[in-house]
């Protein structure tokens, strides 16, 4: 019986799944962890955990069966720093969440030029590019940039240690703005051999490409078979649109999950300053996609300061707070916010607090500004002449229709729901499985139901929208000044 490993490493858990080849799920587990967070804008995770975790969750689910096939994915673009012999020199430095690298993308754009950039790599300078991040390593810690020699994400770094290949895949190399021009497919020589200087840029392949075989020493550390395939893997995003089948032209993938993430399959590349412009996770293909910077983690946040109540139990208290939570608006910028605002030093504001406002209403607004912000990125999207035909959703939001319904209801788009939404590490099985076999994802993964925006509440949203924009553009002086005084203010 052929099955299949699919391993994802995320913010704040790495998870696996085994499949069978005909799609069927024969178990699940997950690892939980955080990021840890050294300094104001700094967000990183020791790859040694990837490894470790992936272990874990291999021998779990591997045993008793025999693996036909690895596939993997990860939270990205990340900047993990390795010697020639893979040890990582420092933790990775995680994707748009982490804003250290600011005064490089400034000072990048200001050299390459805006317009350059946008026109050779599909996407301006800003938090979530990676290049500015090995920069800032370069300047910031010198004797470990010395010491460096290979750069890789999550996906990556299971495929190294799986297999020994050092690659990269192309979705994720067009995210490692400015080193990749997304008309060739190739590494920018001229832009990025100054930023990686000494590093070795990993060989580029496609996701789906099986870049090796598990060597001894990782089926002696995993307990998977020796010999078997595996596959380059990409971002999570990207896999988990495979996943749900939502990576066609015209499709819309919008993963809920403790960041937000849209992406739009495009057959030509589109390009606007606000979004970012990849490839896709298949040749032929062109994605325009946004992130927001917190989602769920606005929800878990309000979670633990007002007492610690589990999620449902506050998403069913939410659904009686009403719609526009008795009054509260909220902006969901609690990390800064990346598209499309692009804006590391946004911060969550909440507004039309009373003594009468209860933890159901917080975590109302909170559900109601993670869907304003979706709202916001498909307008832009649209404005840029993207092609949305067609919404997916995938990710652990999915599993309560609240949240959902109130997407609808604010976008007002239907959207589909996939009988298994559980996605990247899902998504990076069925890859492998495709590698070896002719398996499809609609075999694999079929519509379940669909959510229907509620047309009497289109007018309220509306109205309550224009304020959500409005709300930022009265705010962005103060909060701005204010996430600048934590840097300024003397220490003690």
């Amino acid at each position: 019986m052929s099955v299949f490993l699919g391993v994802d490493i995320g913010t704040s858990s790495t998870k696996g799944v085994l499949v069978h080849a005909d799609g069927t799920i024969i178990g699940q587990a997950v690892r939980h962890h955080r990021p840890t967070r050294p300094h104001p804008g700094h967000v990183e995770m020791a790859m040694e955990l990837w490894w470790e975790e992936f272990i874990s969750l291999a021998r779990e689910l591997g045993d008793g069966h025999s693996v036909s096939a690895v596939g993997v994915s990860g939270m990205g673009p990340c900047v993990g720093l390795a010697d020639h012999d893979g040890i990582p020199t420092r933790p990775a430095i995680l994707y748009g969440v982490d804003t250290r690298s600011t005064p490089q993308v400034d000072r990048l754009t200001g050299e390459l030029g805006a317009d350059a950039l946008l026109a050779r790599c599909g996407s301006v300078l800003s938090s979530q590019a990676a290049g500015p991040k090995i920069q800032w390593v370069a300047e910031n810690e010198p004797d470990v940039f010395a010491r460096s020699t290979r750069f890789f994400m999550p996906a990556s770094w299971l495929a190294w240690n799986l297999t020994g290949a050092y690659v990269l895949d192309h979705q994720s190399a067009s995210q490692c703005t400015p080193l990749y021009d997304i008309e060739s497919h190739e590494w920018f020589d001229s832009w990025a051999l100054p930023i990686t200087r000494h590093l070795e840029l990993p060989h580029l392949v496609w996701a789906h490409s099986v870049i090796g075989a598990v060597t001894e020493d990782a089926a002696l550390a995993t307990g998977l078979p020796a010999g078997i395939p595996v596959i380059a893997g990409t971002i999570d995003a990207w896999t988990e649109a495979v996943s749900v089948n939502g990576h066609g032209i015209g499709d819309l993938m919008l993963m809920y999950g403790t960041t937000m993430f849209l992406i739009n399959t495009v057959p030509q590349p589109v390009r606007v300053p606000t979004l970012w412009g990849t490839v896709g996770a298949f040749p032929g293909t062109h994605c325009l996609a946004g992130g927001m910077a917190t989602s769920g983690a606005v929800m878990e946040w309000v979670r633990e300061v007002t007492g610690g109540s589990n999620h449902e139990t506050l998403m069913r208290e939410a659904g009686t707070s009403g719609h526009g939570a008795r009054g509260l608006l909220m902006l969901p910028y609690f990390a800064g916010e990346r598209t499309p605002i692009s804006d590391p030093d946004a911060r969550g504001v909440i507004i039309g607090l009373t003594t009468e406002h209860s933890p159901a209403d917080l975590y109302r607004a909170g559900l109601e500004a993670t869907a304003f912000g979706v709202r916001h990125n498909i307008d832009t999207m649209r404005a840029a002449g993207g092609d949305i035909r067609r919404l997916v959703a995938v990710g652990g939001g999915t599993q309560g229709d609240l949240w959902m319904q109130i997407v609808s209801d604010v976008t007002g788009l239907r959207q589909d729901v996939p009988a298994v939404t559980v996605g990247a590490s899902f998504g990076a099985a069925y890859l492998a499985a495709r590698a070896v076999t002719s398996v499809s994802i609609d075999e694999w993964n079929p519509v379940l139901r669909t959510v229907e925006p509620d047309s009497s509440t289109r007018d309220f949203y509306d109205q309550r929208f224009a304020l959500y924009r409005e709300l930022y553009s009265a705010t962005a002086p103060i909060v701005h000044a204010l996430a600048q005084s934590p840097r300024r203010e003397p220490k003690t």
